[in-house]
């Protein structure tokens, strides 16, 4: 129960950070409502929003909103202000002829003080298609670097770790050559203290370099499943907050030295290349857990973590189902083209120092997780929301589409780059349910 209350408060404080639209404890409240109740729209109609505003909970009159509107995450084509009347204004958004997103960003000042909001709507998302393209060598590139990995010996080293066990679970940190001989990754992994067979969930993380707190997914190993937590940069994750801000510092953050960058002029030498078979390694490590029932392998992230799910759901054959909130790196050259939204990273766009050239859009094809994403053979269930302007709803369609295996969507508008406490327990019943 100490675990569960811990997890929930976790969950819900960086809930309240990361949902920009409706910032915790604020005075004022955004009210945006399309004309088509599931913000959706065929190519062509033009939709158009209400917009009404509440401080303290009282209906605001009077106000001038200023507005641009644009793209999914391109600059914007249209601006202007309305003023509230009656205690709503409406707002046209235009329209597009080819499928997509377009966004709404509005602002107000009261009191001297600037509030921001956004919403985004579709256009025939269902017909949305990537502008990736699939390398006529992208299994056998892939099929040698899993060879080559298959080379490095599997020793493992595995320590207990008292302080996030419980009389219901214990917790280990795993360490995993992988790769190459003297590259390595981490991971947390718990289970059910009981002696059982159970499922496996493998989890990469998000992106960025920062420590790992097993105490958040610890109601995974409460309810039956044992689960991998992974750490894919090769750093101890039991390292002090501090130390892993330094090490962000020179190697996370977004620009050309970043992890997400390095070595990108080559399908041979990107980092992400590490990564991808270190979620392999993991499968390895996982598959030989006496504990193991021999069936279950599922993976389930969020944005990287989301985008590494599904690929190694398309990379390795024992994956048996995946769970992926909002997935990053899809489609990620797509702002080669002009008017084309891409994915995070966003590079050519929002990443500083990396610029979408022949050679870079070269090495994404074999990378991206809309190539995985082809090569999925075992169900799915994907979630994201219209508002993300990390991994926007334009790239989460790219992927989803192209799936052809038995799929599931939760589709949530209103959501920006976050997932309910709701959402993530539905998620494991979603699992639970999958299992074989």
């Amino acid at each position: 129960m100490r675990s569960l209350f811990i997890s929930i408060l976790s969950c819900l404080f960086s809930l309240s950070v990361i949902a920009q639209n409706y910032p915790h404890q604020s005075n004022l409240l955004w009210v945006t409502t399309p004309d088509h109740a599931d913000w959706l729209y065929k190519t062509g109609e033009k939709p158009v929003i209400t917009v009404a505003i509440y401080e303290y909970g009282i209906l605001q009159d009077n106000l001038e909103i200023r507005y641009e509107i644009g793209q999914d995450c391109l600059d914007p084509d249209s601006k202007g202000s309305v003023k509230l009347k009656g205690g709503k204004a409406n707002i046209p958004l235009g329209t597009m002829k080819k499928p997509g997103f377009r966004d709404c960003n509005l602002s107000v000042t009261l009191q001297g003080k600037t509030y921001k909001h956004h919403i985004k709507v579709g256009f025939s998302p269902e017909k949305i298609t990537p502008y990736t393209q699939m390398p006529a060598d992208f299994d056998a590139f892939w099929k040698k670097a899993l060879e080559e990995q298959a080379n490095c010996p599997m020793t493992p080293e595995v320590s207990f770790v008292e302080a996030y066990s419980s009389d219901k679970v214990d917790c280990y940190l795993v360490k995993l050559p992988c790769y190459k001989p003297g590259h390595f990754v981490y991971g947390y992994l718990t289970k059910p203290k009981k002696a059982g067979k159970y499922p496996v969930v493998v989890s990469p993380p998000g992106a960025g370099v920062k420590p790992m707190d097993p105490m958040k997914t610890i109601f995974y190993a409460e309810s039956g499943c044992i689960r991998f937590d992974m750490e894919i940069h090769g750093i101890n994750p039991s390292l002090d907050a501090e130390t892993y801000k330094d090490i962000s510092r020179a190697f996370g953050d977004h620009h050309a030295n970043g992890y997400l960058a390095n070595g990108i002029t080559h399908r041979d030498t990107y980092y992400m290349q590490k990564v991808y078979l270190a979620c392999v390694r993991a499968v390895d490590y996982l598959s030989t857990l006496p504990e193991w029932d021999g069936k279950n392998m599922v993976t389930q992230g969020a944005s990287q973590g989301g985008a590494l799910a599904l690929i190694l759901t398309g990379l390795d054959s024992r994956i048996t189902a995946c769970v992926a909130n909002h997935p990053a790196l899809s489609d990620m050259a797509a702002y080669a083209e002009p008017g084309r939204t891409g994915g995070y990273p966003h590079f050519g766009r929002k990443y500083k120092g990396v610029e979408l050239t022949p050679q870079v859009i070269e090495t994404l094809a074999y990378y991206d997780v809309v190539n995985f994403a082809r090569g999925i053979r075992v169900p799915v269930y994907m979630t994201w929301g219209y508002n993300d302007n990390v991994c926007p709803p334009t790239t989460s369609y790219a992927v989803y589409n192209l799936i052809t295996a038995p799929k599931e969507a939760l589709i949530t508008p209103v959501n920006e780059h976050w997932v309910s406490l709701e959402t993530r327990y539905e998620q494991l019943r979603w699992i639970q349910a999958h299992l074989k």
